[in-house]
C-alpha cells in the first residue's frame, strides 16, 4: 500500500514538474498575443492616417502633398507587416504551449 502511495505521489509530481512549462509557455503566449493586438491596433492606426492622407492627396495638385501621403502609405504598411510578425509569433507560441 505504502508503494502505491509514494508511486501515486511521484506520478503526481512528474505531472505537476511537466504542467509547470506548459502554463510558462501559455504565459509567454499570452503576452506575444498581448503584443501582437497592440500592433494590430498601431497598423490600424497608421492604414486610417494613410487613408486619410491619400483623401488630402487626391483634392490637391501639390506633388509634396502626393509625396507626403505615399510616405504615409509605405509606413502604414510597415507597421501592418510588424502587425502580422507578432501575430504570426504569438500563434506559434500558442501552439506550441498547446502541445
Amino acid at each position: 500500500m505504502r508503494f502505491i502511495t509514494v508511486a501515486a505521489l511521484a506520478a503526481l509530481s512528474f505531472s505537476i514538474a511537466a504542467c509547470q512549462p506548459k502554463a510558462e509557455k501559455a504565459a509567454d503566449a499570452a503576452a506575444d498575443a498581448n503584443t501582437a493586438a497592440a500592433a494590430a491596433s498601431q497598423a490600424s492606426t497608421a492604414a486610417t492616417q494613410a487613408a486619410d492622407a491619400s483623401a488630402t492627396a487626391a483634392t490637391t495638385t501639390d506633388p509634396a502633398t502626393a509625396k507626403a501621403a505615399g510616405d504615409q502609405a509605405e509606413a502604414a504598411g510597415k507597421t501592418a507587416e510588424k502587425a502580422g510578425d507578432a501575430a504570426k509569433d504569438a500563434g506559434k507560441k500558442a501552439s506550441d504551449a498547446a502541445h
